[in-house]
């Protein structure tokens, strides 16, 4: 074949070629065509709902990225259009460009090859459909943001104020169903999601009149394990609740410390929850006169049996006064078993006030509680005192272990010990603060437990101690803590999460042989973990080593705020 004829043939074949892509065209176009008043009306209502969103989030300090379920349809939507666009307009451009035999070649190649098609085709189209259609439904499926006709009534009452929110789980019998609608009709009132934050997963009717009132959902708080702890001759696995880095590992540190050391020990020295009523006289006598009838020991027989009947497990141990002026404060102390017993010290003082009043009747009860008792508050009367359980905890730390587990000596420990935590915090006029980190581990236990996080300032009450013996050699270390208020029976210990925390310990329930037994374990645990913290945060201290540590464990890299 001569150059002119294989030039002419050449030729042809791109014709051929051209017009059959040109003839092929409508064809490919037919497939995906739809009526375009249509679909220019939902692109442009798309594109005016995504600016008017981002203007509102820029108004509102709002990150660009935090997206609700709306917004991701309109997204979707939006990448949708363009896919159709570029099908309607680049279709023709495309499909009429000439091809060489080698770019022909390649185009069926590219067609016959899974990784993707630089062609858009029929069966393209309709499969980009299919996965965005699937995509949208998966969406609404997984965020559970389907409302219903029946919803959307309870939502529109509570929202416009017909139907209060706190009494949704009454009126619909249904707690997680409530708490879904009062989700939605928050959202819609506050114009702020709430995307992020948990609905399912939670028994919502094991925190009804219990633990948490008008509930949206729950928050989520990694759990980590420190130990075992060699306590009193038996190991425990510590469950603490935590988002402090740096802080389970420091403990597990501490508690491996103790274990090589051959473990701690602990001593339970007060266990009685206290209740502080204040009544006011018309005078400062008659107040005086109350006062020396509540300490006169031949009463207290009396005034206990009054105060029992509250409970099975209620005993009323002691009874203190103060006087203000005309007013009197009494401090009741009582034992109350395995729970942590706020409300069954409570029972037991409004049953002696109405015996008292018979007497005394001239005795105005301000309150049930004056603030003496004292709870949730740093006080003295605490520290001195004690409310709840009672605990010093100890261990001897051989000079080997400071040094290869704890990488200290024991003369650095014990000064910094003495300038930092008994020192320092006298300078700092500290109340009950004696020490360098306890409400660290107090809290993540607490957490972990099902306790009061409240009551973790009083709880946290410790002062640390840090000697020298066997010579100089070895290190004797103690944690003496006045108030630590715990309970294994009642409010935040029945949920399931912190029941099996409980369970971990071996303290869940109610102790059947031992009255309040599980309770007074919990305590001298949660001593002795604070013992294993001080031990190695000290340490750290000691070693020049807190820095490092945190920005080890304490920092991350990772961009948080990056959608996934």
């Amino acid at each position: 074949m001569g150059k002119a004829q294989f030039d002419q043939h050449s030729d042809d074949q791109m014709l051929k070629t051209e017009n059959k892509k040109m003839v092929d065209s409508p064809k490919a176009f037919d497939a995906i065509s739809i009526p375009m008043g249509i679909f220019f009306t939902v692109f442009f209502s798309v594109v005016y709902y995504l600016l008017i969103r981002w203007r509102e989030k820029i108004r509102n300090s709002t990150p660009l990225h935090v997206v609700n379920m709306s917004e991701m349809a309109a997204i979707i939507t939006f990448f949708a259009s363009c896919i159709y666009l570029l099908g309607f307009f680049g279709m023709n451009f495309v499909q009429a460009t000439p091809f060489t035999e080698t770019e022909e070649e390649d185009e069926l190649e590219e067609e016959t090859t899974p990784c993707g098609a630089s062609i858009i085709r029929e069966s393209d189209i309709v499969s980009v459909k299919e996965v965005m259609k699937k995509e949208v439904e998966t969406v609404i499926v997984a965020t559970d943001t389907i409302v219903t006709e029946e919803d959307e009534e309870v939502i529109q009452a509570v929202v416009s104020g017909r139907t209060p929110s706190y009494s949704l789980e009454s009126k619909l019998g249904d707690c997680k169903r409530a708490a879904f609608i009062r989700r939605v009709a928050l959202e819609r009132i506050t114009g702020k999601s709430l995307e992020g934050l948990p609905l399912e997963g939670l028994d919502y009717e094991s925190i009804l009149g219990q633990c948490c009132e008008m509930p949206v959902g729950y928050v989520q708080i990694p759990v980590g394990i420190a130990g075992p702890l060699l306590l009193d001759g038996m190991e425990f696995s510590v469950p603490m609740a935590t988002t402090e880095g740096c802080l389970v590992a420091s403990t597990n540190r501490g508690c491996k410390a103790i274990y090589v050391s051959g473990g701690a020990t602990s001593v339970l020295l007060k266990d009685g929850m206290t209740r502080a009523p204040v009544v006011r006289f018309a005078t400062a006598k008659r107040a005086a006169d109350l006062k020396f009838f509540l300490e006169e020991p031949l009463n207290f027989e009396t005034l206990a049996s009054v105060f029992n009947k509250s409970s099975r497990f209620g005993r009323l141990q002691t009874i203190r006064c103060a006087i203000a002026g005309k007013n009197l404060y009494i401090r009741f102390t009582c034992s109350t078993g395995d729970a942590m017993g706020m409300n069954m010290v409570s029972k037991g003082v409004q049953n002696v006030l109405e015996y008292l009043q018979a007497d005394f009747p001239d005795m105005d009860v301000i309150g049930i509680s004056g603030n003496y008792c004292s709870d949730k508050k740093p006080a003295a009367v605490n520290w001195i005192e004690g409310r709840g359980k009672s605990v010093v905890c100890e261990a001897v730390i051989p000079e080997e272990v400071v040094k290869k587990v704890l990488k200290t000596d024991v003369a650095s420990l014990v000064e910094l010990n003495m300038l930092k935590n008994l020192t320092g915090s006298a300078m700092a006029g500290a109340l009950g603060g004696f020490n360098a980190h306890a409400s660290n581990i107090v809290s993540a236990v607490y957490l972990a437990t099902g306790q009061d996080p409240a009551q973790n300032v009083e709880s946290s009450h410790c002062i640390t101690m840090m000697e020298a013996v066997n010579g100089g050699k070895d290190l004797h270390v103690s944690v003496t803590m006045p108030s630590i208020e715990v309970g294994t029976v009642g409010g935040g210990t029945q949920l399931a999460s912190q029941s099996a925390c409980l369970n971990l310990l071996g303290v869940k329930g109610a102790n059947k042989e031992c009255a309040g037994g599980n309770a007074r374990q919990l305590a001298k645990v949660v001593a002795g973990s604070v013992l294993a913290g001080e031990l190695s945060l000290m340490s750290a201290i000691a070693a020049g080593q807190l820095v490092k540590s945190h920005m080890k464990y304490n920092r991350s890299s990772k961009d948080v705020s990056a959608k996934p």
